[in-house]
């Protein structure tokens, strides 16, 4: 008997797998949707016909497409990898140098910490920093230091379309004076969207291409309107002269907030250099009376939540005289 119901409860198991199988594993596959597209593809007349729908879309959609797109790209582009990052702080080099060069850094770090008698768990722990830190630093060093270059020759770059648009030149032919003319990181930026525009990519996505090696908004910008003016249509050289004009105002207001912010900024440098100053003045006018701050466990104590009090205090003066705009 018991035999018997298992017998009828495979049967029964089989038969629900195979309606499930018939029934929902194409959908769950895409079966359908590739049958469709390749219906599309090999009947003329329904591709023509999605094609003059696409014609036909306002130009309001195409706009609201080409900014969800963006925001797409920004999304992307907030988890970056190595070689992203590499490519944003102007290095040519690949993952593997990058990796070595950071092994031999931290290397160098512990064994000098851990020859001058500091202890293993200190070696190990400035040649965790030595080998991950200070390369992700220098990293981000770079990227900062070739952002702002770029920002100070882009305006100027832009007012180079402008005119050549002006001029009668196509676009494609302006940016190349881009390239044969400007600074870097200019040149070489503006090559990169030539080059990538030379593989048969469209001339709006390679200038959005632009926002992911330099995470700028001045570069989301331009590649906003080289987008919206490919697919939509437009005066080119209104747009961009406007664009350029709102660039150089950008310019002006970062220039004026950091003229502004330097009384703050000397402030917060002093304060936070000040008890450093004292420790090493105290240091070399009584050492044994600072001496107890790391020869007694009270004292390595108390300098341990100074230095992470004092960590947090120049980070919050560092948010306060910060400003984004």
């Amino acid at each position: 008997m018991s035999l018997q119901i298992l017998a009828v409860a495979f049967l029964v198991a089989v038969t629900f797998g195979a309606l499930v199988w018939v029934f929902l594993y194409p959908i769950l596959s895409g079966e359908r949707a590739a049958e469709r597209r390749l219906v599309s593809v090999t009947r003329p007349e329904l591709a023509r016909a999605q094609a003059g729908r696409g014609a036909r879309r306002p130009r309001r959609e195409l706009i609201e497409e080409t900014l969800k797109e963006v925001a797409a790209r920004r999304q992307k582009i907030n988890r970056p990898t190595l070689a992203l990052r590499l490519e944003r702080a102007g290095l040519r080099w690949t993952k593997q140098k990058f990796f070595i060069f950071s092994g031999v850094l931290g290397l160098i770090a512990f064994v000098l910490v851990f020859l001058g008698g500091a202890g293993l768990l200190v070696a190990l722990a400035m040649g965790f920093v030595g080998g991950a830190g200070v390369p992700m630093w220098l990293l981000s060093y770079l990227r900062k230091r070739r952002e702002a270059k770029f920002l100070h020759e882009f305006p100027d770059a832009v007012d180079v379309v402008v005119r050549g648009i002006k001029a009668g030149l196509p676009l494609h032919d302006s940016i190349r004076a881009i390239v044969n003319d400007s600074p870097e990181p200019i040149r070489s930026e503006f090559r990169t969207v030539v080059e990538t525009q030379a593989i048969g990519v469209s001339l709006g996505e390679a200038c959005g291409k632009l926002y992911e090696r330099l995470p700028l908004p001045e570069a989301n910008f331009f590649g906003i309107v080289i987008g919206i003016q490919q697919q939509a249509g437009g005066n080119l050289s209104e747009a961009l002269g406007n664009l350029s004009r709102v660039l150089r105002d950008r310019k002006r207001l970062k220039e004026k907030i950091k003229a502004m912010s330097v009384e703050a900024r000397a402030s917060a440098l002093i304060i936070g250099l000040l008890p450093v100053f004292v420790m090493v003045t105290v240091y070399f006018t009584s050492p044994n009376y600072i001496a107890l701050l790391w020869t007694e466990p009270l004292g390595r104590m108390m300098l341990a939540a100074c230095v992470i009090w004092m960590t947090m205090g120049v980070l919050v003066m560092k948010k306060m005289i910060n400003f984004d705009f």
